[in-house]
């Protein structure tokens, strides 16, 4: 019942901060500062870990293509690979880690202070204030690094197969597109926004309702992690059918 229970005032926060992202005023500068800061820690994270899978990737595909003598295929395979998938959950695991856990951090550590509470008090909406731009934060830095990190992810797998395999660098950008197509590119920056959301209020929330003093917040820190990572890729799963899943 407590799980119910828990889901239920999740579910009003995030309809509460939903209402105050629809009717603004925003706090923009706020946005941005927390936007940069996203963005900024995990540029270097998400591009030297996705760039490694798409080095694996092509080593793997091209032993696989080999035997068909279909090389030129490659980087089609890892496009479609690294645009659908790849890239974006482990950028959106590394803004989770990165950012998701510091605004529960630091929206922890403004409850257990009282700060939000005196917020409150001098008539300041804290949701507005304090929730909103971090949430805005994660749903427009997660797109943006998804996308550095496909680039990424294609980088590797061309080092894999023109500088340490010796295949022709013609061919391979030559068919990048040749199986891969527009919609795999916004189904990724589609998903990633809302996993951004997700990880956005999962984060908020957690901080927003923190009890316990310092070891609440190290708790709150912890289930940002764990609940939106878990959140997100099992929406990963349906996102995935519904809008890949009828491409043949």
């Amino acid at each position: 019942m407590e799980r119910i229970a828990a889901l239920g005032r999740f579910t009003i926060f995030s309809a509460r901060v939903g209402w105050r992202v629809l009717t603004p005023w925003w706090e923009v500068q706020e946005t941005a500062r927390h936007t940069w800061l996203i963005a900024t820690r995990c540029l270097l994270p998400v591009t030297a870990v996705v760039f490694p899978f798409g080095m694996v990737m092509a080593l793997q595909g091209l032993e696989i293509f080999e035997i068909f003598g279909a090389q030129r295929l490659l980087s089609s395979l890892v496009s479609v690979a690294v645009f659908r998938e790849l890239s974006p959950v482990l950028a959106s695991v590394l803004v989770a880690a990165q950012g998701g856990s510091a605004f529960a951090a630091e929206l922890g550590a403004m409850r257990i202070k009282e700060e939000l509470d005196a917020t409150e008090i001098m008539a300041i909406d804290s949701l507005r204030t304090h929730v909103v731009p971090r949430v805005l934060a994660t749903v427009i830095a997660t797109p943006i690094l998804n996308l550095i990190g496909s680039i990424a992810g294609i980088g590797g797998g061309f080092f894999t197969a023109v500088c340490l395999k010796g295949e022709t660098a013609g061919v391979y950008w030559g068919n990048i597109w040749a199986l891969t197509h527009s919609s795999d590119v916004f189904g990724g920056l589609f998903k990633t926004t809302v996993f951004g959301v997700l990880i956005g209020l999962i984060a908020t929330y957690q901080g927003y309702y923190a009890t316990g003093g310092a070891a609440g917040v190290g708790k709150a820190v912890n289930d940002t992690v764990v609940i939106s990572v878990t959140a997100f890729v099992i929406a990963n799963y349906f996102l995935t059918s519904a809008l890949f899943g009828a491409i043949q």
